[in-house]
């Protein structure tokens, strides 16, 4: 079953990507704000969860954080990981630069050996201030589920005119300072069969790769509910060959 965060802060759980991982939450806790309404969304539908549209305000995600690290501390558990998620698009939040510099120096103070990650669609890569505060970061972890926009229209359902093309090209502006993920699924969506696995699909993705060159990439499947109820996970066998290919190029792809 699909559900929201109901919190700011949440966890820690262990991630099967990024270790024992503190969760941030900057979205509503009562509602999604999120800038892609994907079929694959642990959370949800958008429209699912409609209530109060207010951002987490910096004071609280900073006090939470702090009370929560602090605890950590004197139970001698601390994250692997400070991971920006949550109820949508984190970097939506107008905030965001200066929560992650809050975020950077709790971490440097309570965990220095801990990492900050952030989870975005790399919608609003567009916007300067997110670029610093991303640029900043351990992890910054940017999503491209497809190489072409239909597909990426079925997958992702972004809100406003989304071109896997200009993405593309803003995430070169991170030179290489990015993690890229993306979700593999098949299944049935509004009557369109979707399969992102195909040697077609894969090959132009692959071609994303190359001209973004991030320092690594992360492939994977499903693992939660969805709230589209006709996906199809892909195989651990089939991901790391996508994986291989990824290699092929000199870049490093993880499996999860």
């Amino acid at each position: 079953m699909t559900a929201l965060y109901n919190n700011i802060i949440f966890g820690p759980v262990q991630s099967r990507r990024l270790g024992l991982s503190l969760g941030v939450n900057l979205l509503p806790v009562e509602s999604k704000l999120c800038s892609f309404d994907c079929i694959y969304c642990e959370c949800g539908w958008n429209g699912d969860h409609v209530g109060p549209r207010r951002f987490n305000s910096r004071e609280d995600v900073k006090d939470m954080l702090a009370a929560t690290l602090n605890r950590m501390c004197d139970e001698g558990r601390l994250p692997d990981v400070i991971t920006f998620a949550g109820n949508g698009e984190p970097t939506m939040h107008p905030d965001f630069e200066q929560i992650i510099d809050d975020t950077i120096s709790l971490r440097d103070q309570l965990c220095p050996s801990a990492k900050v990650s952030v989870l975005s669609n790399a919608t609003q890569i567009h916007r300067e201030d997110v670029c610093r505060a991303l640029r900043r970061v351990d992890n910054n972890i940017l999503k491209l589920d497809s190489a072409f926009d239909a597909t990426a229209r079925l997958v992702n359902n972004p809100a406003a005119n989304y071109s896997v093309a200009a993405t593309v090209e803003r995430m070169k502006q991170f030179s290489g300072q990015f993690t890229l993920q993306t979700m593999f699924l098949r299944g049935e969506y509004q009557g369109q069969h979707i399969d992102n696995t195909t040697a077609e699909e894969v090959a132009a993705w692959l071609e994303c790769v190359k001209h973004t060159a991030p320092r690594q990439v992360m492939v994977y499947s499903l693992d939660r509910d969805t709230p589209c109820k006709t996906l199809e996970k892909v195989s651990r066998e089939e991901l790391t060959l996508i994986a291989k290919q990824v290699e092929a190029l000199g870049i490093p792809c993880s499996v999860a």
